[in-house]
C-alpha cells in the first residue's frame, strides 16, 4: 500500500509543472506584448536617429531577454514532467531529458545564454561612465564556472 501512495506522489511534480508553464506563458505574452508596444512606439514617432537606433535595440534586447526567461520556465517543465510523469511525450531529440542531470545541463546551457544577453544589454546601455569591468568579470567567472560544472559532468 506505501508503494502505491509513494508512486503517486510523484504527480506532486505538476504543481511545479504547471506552475512554469503559466510563467513560461506570462513572460512570453509580456514579451511579445512589449515589442508589439515598442515598435507601434517606433512607427509612430517616424524617427530613430543613430543614438534613438542604439537605445530601440537596447529595448529589443530586453525583450529577447523575457523570450530567453520564458524558454527557461519552458525547459523546466518539460524536463520535470518528462522524468517525472510521462518520459513518452512527443519532444525535439534536443529536449529528451532521462535525467536530473540532462536537465540541468539543458538549464544551464540557457542560463548561460541568459548572462550573456544581460551583459550585453549592459555594454548596449554603457554610458562611459560606469565601470563595467566588475560586471563583465564577474559574469564570466560566473559562466566559467558554469562551463565548468558541465565539462565536469560529460566525464
Amino acid at each position: 500500500m506505501f508503494r502505491i501512495a509513494a508512486g503517486a506522489t510523484r504527480y506532486m511534480i505538476l504543481l511545479a509543472v504547471v506552475g512554469s508553464l503559466l510563467a513560461c506563458a506570462t513572460l512570453l505574452i509580456y514579451g511579445f506584448a512589449e515589442a508589439i508596444q515598442l515598435i507601434w512606439a517606433t512607427i509612430e514617432s517616424g524617427e530613430v536617429s543613430r543614438k534613438g537606433a542604439k537605445a530601440l535595440s537596447l529595448e529589443f534586447i530586453e525583450i529577447i531577454d523575457l523570450f530567453l526567461l520564458g524558454t527557461v520556465f519552458f525547459v523546466i517543465a518539460i524536463g520535470l514532467y518528462e522524468l517525472f510523469i510521462d518520459a513518452d511525450i512527443p519532444v525535439p531529440p534536443w529536449l529528451t531529458i532521462k535525467t536530473l542531470d540532462d536537465l540541468k545541463t539543458k538549464l544551464i546551457g540557457v542560463v548561460i545564454v541568459v548572462l550573456a544577453v544581460l551583459f550585453l544589454g549592459q555594454v548596449m546601455a554603457w554610458d562611459g561612465e560606469r565601470d563595467l569591468l566588475g560586471y563583465g568579470v564577474a559574469i564570466a567567472s560566473m559562466i566559467a564556472a558554469l562551463a565548468f560544472f558541465l565539462g565536469g559532468k560529460k566525464k
